[in-house]
């Protein structure tokens, strides 16, 4: 029977184009160069489908795939032919990369989110209006003393040391929802306060 390439005599194609590129992937992982083109050649399209498919981005698709392929022949030596088939290997490969991209946009645009709202609502901004407002530290010393200790420490936290109602909540081990009202009704109690007069 004839050699299917293994032993130098690659001139023959072996008899499917699945065992020819599992193949061309084993020769690339020995540093074949021209085997990878080979490899690159069959792979680029399909890997890009699937990752579009993922993305529904072709900028960021096109990304993606350039970053595969680059894996696929860093990493050519890791493929396993008994565990299946390069374009099988290659393609979960793709499809790994394109879930990660996606997770990637989406805990930035959870972060930008979050940065808009922390933006829109920094307590601690009111109180330093009320301060500007008052400039009797004595008195707002006195007004913070009156609050409850779990209104208190919060704004506290929030003013003087400049934190975020989520930075105060993951300070106290207190679940965010919660600092956030007792900072409102601290707040409103402190504001009350000052413009009380003494």
């Amino acid at each position: 029977m004839p050699k299917t390439g293994q032993d130098g005599h690659g001139s023959r194609r072996p008899p499917s184009a699945e065992a020819w590129l599992d193949d061309r992937l084993a020769r690339a992982a020995r540093g074949d160069q021209d085997a990878f083109a080979d490899v690159y050649d069959t792979l680029a399209r399909p890997v890009k489908g699937l990752v579009c498919r993922v993305l529904r981005d072709e900028a960021q698709a096109e990304e993606v795939t350039q970053d595969v392929m680059v894996e696929i022949w860093r990493t050519a030596d890791r493929y396993r032919p008994e565990l299946g088939s390069a374009r099988g290997w290659a393609l979960t490969l793709a499809h790994r990369r394109a879930v990660d991209r996606v997770r990637q946009v989406q805990a930035s645009t959870a972060r930008e989110r979050r940065s808009v709202l922390l933006a829109e609502d920094r307590p601690f901004d009111e109180v330093a209006e009320a301060v500007e407002r008052h400039e009797d530290h004595d008195r707002v010393q006195r007004c913070l003393a009156d609050l409850e200790r779990h209104q208190r420490v919060p704004l506290v936290l929030a003013y003087y040391q400049g934190m975020t109602y989520l930075e105060v909540a993951a300070c106290l081990a207190t679940p965010a929802g919660t600092v956030k009202s007792r900072m409102r009704s601290g707040l409103r109690l402190l504001r009350r306060c000052l413009e009380g007069g003494p």
